[in-house]
């Protein structure tokens, strides 16, 4: 039976998923790198990004994990790129060059309509303008009983929990802090919505804890 997750998801000691302000130079905000340190040294990500080498250890496990089964991803118009509002024009493709490391289909939540991208590697890009359950719905669909990843960010994560959608959470919390940003949990009762720790392993770079939703 296909899951709704959210995997390998970068958190502060203080609960931000984000720093403030993001841009076009600081797509992840003000600090927001810091947060990633963990999964930046490892293979898998240096795999995504079309290199060789990097760290074969836990965290690159984790790391691996997180692309495991996923037929579809949802995400938030921030994470697809630093543009608001009406699109100006389709110059704007995302982050990741022409080959985005998603090779599945990727629904973008926003307010304002724009035809499919196509890009190499498989991945298509769908602008959906109707709220989380529709593109929640697409997704099903795509992914063909494979497990739907929640990409980010932290308001798409939040959204999707009041939802009662969630049923697994991978955080990868990393030793700093960043003082504000967006908060993941705040306002947010995890044990009443069936949530409990089912793994937790530190590493140098992290603490990845697994909650699981009750079933």
């Amino acid at each position: 039976m296909s899951k709704v997750k959210v995997c390998a998801f970068s958190l502060s000691l203080d609960g931000f998923g984000a720093g403030p302000n993001q841009s076009l130079e600081d797509p992840l905000g003000a600090n927001g790198p810091e947060l990633h340190t963990w999964f930046f040294k490892t293979k898998a990500f240096q795999k995504m990004h079309g290199g060789s080498g990097g760290v074969e250890d836990t965290n690159n496990e984790f790391a691996e994990r997180s692309f495991e089964n996923i037929g579809a991803w949802i995400m938030g118009r921030n994470m697809f790129g630093p543009i608001r509002g009406p699109w100006p024009n389709l110059d704007w493709r995302g982050w990741w060059g022409e080959e985005p490391p998603y090779h599945v289909p990727v629904f973008v939540l926003t307010h304002h309509p724009r035809e499919p991208l196509v890009m190499e590697g498989g991945t298509t890009f769908y602008f959906v303008t109707d709220g989380i359950e529709s593109a929640l719905k697409k997704a099903k669909e795509a992914a063909k009983r494979k497990d739907i990843r929640i990409g980010g960010g932290v308001q798409v994560v939040r959204e999707y929990l009041k939802a009662g959608v969630i049923d697994e959470l991978h955080l990868a919390y990393s030793p700093v802090f960043l003082g504000s940003g967006e908060s993941l949990f705040a306002g947010i009762d995890m044990p009443k919505l069936g949530f409990s720790v089912t793994e937790k392993v530190h590493t140098n770079e992290a603490m990845h804890v697994v909650l699981t939703k009750k079933t």
